[in-house]
């Protein structure tokens, strides 16, 4: 098939971007520009602005493809500034588990926020804020752009040797350098998925027919206590846990979980394995203290 992934150089899309290729994929990646990657000639490029109706339509208005994947839809006018422009058999946003907001939980099924009946207001990423942002890019796809074959998969918060932000990292680096932290959820279940996990997930997407709203993640769930007592007894050095440190990355994120069975259903039992959560989360830290020289 031929597949356009928008951000097929970053976290997820460099994923999705190397599975498409070795499931024998023809792929189109399109970017700023602005980051390096290791495909070479076995993708074509294309730069635009995520953000620009002009730059979109300028780049993409005569082009047609059987998948197109949204690593970068932020809003509901980015998302109409992209389908009114390419031609697409179907589409697939990543999302994220942000729409659940203020009720995040344990046992979040996708039924509990509905892009389909929530009020549709035309936004850009910078009119509200990020929760209220990702929902109306979700409502905009199901409800004005029905038409179209659509898939929005929301997501955890993302690990990986990858991961530019960081997250992980903190814990290690301030254990190891016995910096105080901030950490005002140290008992909070956390949920989390692999990016090249959700890379090979969003692949595996490309050729089914499955539509709608769906969760995706790791099964299982860990608390900030776990995390750093396996650093303690990693490294032999005690977490310095105070109001004076420097605030943690996911403070204020109280305990919660997805419901992952949708996408089994909708696939007649032939759908995708998540992985144990607890099964690559401590290999993940070991090869991040290697890095940090812990």
């Amino acid at each position: 098939m031929e597949i356009l992934v928008l951000g097929g150089t970053g976290l997820i899309g460099s994923h999705i971007t190397k599975n498409l290729l070795q499931d024998g994929h023809i792929v189109t990646i399109a970017t700023r520009g602005k980051r390096d990657d290791s495909f070479g000639d076995s993708v074509r490029r294309i730069s635009l602005d995520r953000t620009s109706a002009t730059s979109i339509s300028d780049a993409l208005a005569d082009e047609v493809f059987d998948v197109v994947y949204d690593t970068q839809a932020y809003s509901s006018n980015e998302i109409k500034y992209l389908l009114d422009s390419v031609k697409c058999e179907r589409y697939i946003e990543v999302s994220t588990l942000s729409v659940y907001y203020p009720d995040i939980k344990m046992l979040m099924k996708e039924e509990e926020f509905d892009p389909y009946t929530y009020p549709l207001k035309w936004c850009n990423r910078i009119d509200d804020n990020y929760i209220e942002i990702k929902r109306q890019a979700e409502c905009a796809i199901f409800q004005a752009y029905a038409n179209t074959p659509s898939v929005a998969v929301r997501i955890p918060f993302v690990l990986g040797l990858d991961d530019d932000t960081r997250r992980l990292h903190f814990y290690l680096s301030h254990i190891f350098e016995q910096k105080p932290m901030n950490i005002d959820n140290l008992d909070a279940n956390l949920s989390f998925i692999r990016s090249c996990e959700a890379g090979k997930f969003l692949a595996w997407l490309a050729d089914k027919d499955f539509c709608g709203p769906v969760n995706a993640g790791s099964v299982g769930n860990i608390s900030l206590t776990e995390i750093i007592a396996y650093i303690e007894n990693k490294t032999g050095i005690r977490a310095i846990v105070s109001e004076d440190g420097e605030k943690a990355p996911y403070n204020g994120c109280p305990s919660f979980s997805l419901v992952l069975n949708r996408i089994h259903r909708q696939t007649h039992n032939d759908g995708f394995i998540f992985s144990n959560l607890k099964d690559w989360i401590f290999n993940l830290i070991d090869e991040l203290a290697g890095e940090l020289n812990v």
